[in-house]
């Protein structure tokens, strides 16, 4: 029988890569997302025994109601990816009570959410894995309070595999670099021009972004199937993705 593995932020990106993988390898995979259109979209496409759930995980009340559901429909969790976050460039003396508040409470209190909530549906033998960024090791301007938080969930993500040791449940941070997935607008909810003073920024700081390699978040899910299919006495804490010139 198959794994029961739910996904944050699954309706785009590597959410979405890693959803449709997974269900192509015979997961079962619940679908997290914040709009509930976009992950029923995926869900359709990858049809049963796979479904979506509405979860937004910045507010500990939607995260409770959609563990309730993977409760009553599934019964227990095998595999958690926190993978939904908020990435906006802006400059600290710029910020909207708004940026803060929804950058902090989806990057970082949103995982602390989800992973307090599928805990008591896992057993021996689960997973919990943490998407974090490259940007905790690299000082990218403007990027601040999200590196921050990034930051912040490696930290948790530490404590916490020592924590769930004892009852075998397994914790990995892992960090990734930059993707993209085909036919998606990587900059396309960010305000057109902080996206240009962020990569301006970036150069003068000596990060040249347009000279950087990328990878195909498609490229990047064997990672995540090898962390998940560790064998029992084999942990992983920590793995760092790097993207490179094919």
């Amino acid at each position: 029988m198959g794994k029961t593995i739910v996904i944050t932020g699954a309706g785009l990106g590597l959410g979405r890569a890693l959803s449709r993988r997974f269900a192509e390898e015979g997961e079962t995979v619940v679908l997290l997302g914040r709009t509930l259109k976009k992950v029923q979209e995926l869900a359709d496409e990858l049809g049963a025994p796979h479904y979506a759930v509405e979860c937004d995980v910045s507010s500990p009340d939607s995260v409770r109601a959609a563990f309730a559901t993977i409760a009553e429909r599934s019964g227990k969790i095998d595999v958690l990816i926190n993978n939904a976050a908020v990435y906006e460039p802006f400059l600290v003396k710029d910020a909207t009570d708004e940026q803060i508040l929804s950058i902090t409470n989806t990057n970082f209190a949103g995982p602390i959410y989800t992973c307090r909530a599928a805990i008591p549906l896992m057993e021996k033998g689960a997973a919990i894995l943490n998407v974090t960024s490259e940007s905790v090791a690299f000082e990218f301007p403007m990027l601040s309070l999200y590196a921050s938080t990034k930051g912040g969930l490696e930290r948790f993500t530490e404590t916490l595999s020592k924590e769930l040791e004892p009852d075998g449940i397994r914790v990995t941070t892992v960090r990734a670099g930059p993707m993209y997935e085909i036919g998606k607008d990587q900059n396309m909810n960010w305000d057109p021009a902080a996206a240009q003073q962020f990569h301006q920024l970036c150069v003068a700081s000596g990060i040249d972004l347009m000279k950087r390699p990328i990878s195909n978040v498609t490229s990047v899910t064997g990672v995540f199937r090898a962390l998940i299919d560790l064998p029992p006495d084999v942990r992983v804490t920590h793995a760092s993705i790097e993207a490179r010139r094919a």
